[in-house]
């Protein structure tokens, strides 16, 4: 479980295509905090730590995530938000997370608003987002400022635009998506989902 407040952007230093599954060499500062079999949150995709090496670290992803995020997309010039799981003795900053990708969506608008950005996100799948609600965009915990039908925005203050991956997003640019875990509930309980 996450809280979808990053710790900081890693960098990709291979990518090594076995079968069916991509195994996933990143740089990070906390390496030498990690241990086998742990969780890490990438873009939001609960991935488990397989090897550790020096200031590396390695995770696998299989068909299912490869098919439902955008993992695929990656390369070595991508930076990914980070963040190690939930400790439970702790504050939950964000939202309930759980590094479970829904869908992904594509980013269709960028606004300088002077001091903040408004980011609009557009998604195909069934799921529903309400204004003030959370979301998860890239594993980073937000807020939606308007809710309409497959679509919706969130404002960016200047400290997660420089600290996550925000900084690099271009309309037309593919997301992950992971929405509320209580909302998803509600929706099934009556019939949405």
């Amino acid at each position: 479980m996450f809280t979808g407040i990053i710790e900081q952007l890693a960098t990709i230093k291979k990518i090594v295509k076995e079968n069916e599954n991509l195994h996933i060499t990143l740089e990070a500062d906390f390496v030498n905090e990690l241990k086998i079999d742990q969780s890490v949150a990438h873009n939001g995709i609960c991935l488990t730590v397989v090897a550790i090496e020096n200031n590396t670290y390695t995770v696998t992803a299989i068909q299912e995530t490869i098919l439902k995020t955008t993992i695929s997309f990656w390369d070595l010039t991508t930076k990914v938000n980070i963040e190690r799981c939930m400790q439970m003795n702790g504050r939950l900053d964000g939202h309930i997370v759980q590094g479970h990708v829904d869908t992904t969506g594509k980013c269709t608008r960028i606004e300088d608003q002077n001091g903040s950005w408004k980011y609009t996100f557009e998604y195909s799948d069934k799921q529903v987002t309400v204004d003030k609600g959370s979301i998860t965009i890239n594993g980073v915990s937000l807020t939606v400022v308007d809710s309409e039908s497959q679509a919706f925005s969130v404002c960016i203050i200047p400290y997660t635009y420089e600290h996550t991956n925000f900084h690099q997003l271009k309309c037309g640019d593919p997301i992950n998506l992971e929405f509320d875990i209580i909302g998803k509930y509600v929706a099934k309980l009556i019939g949405n989902n």
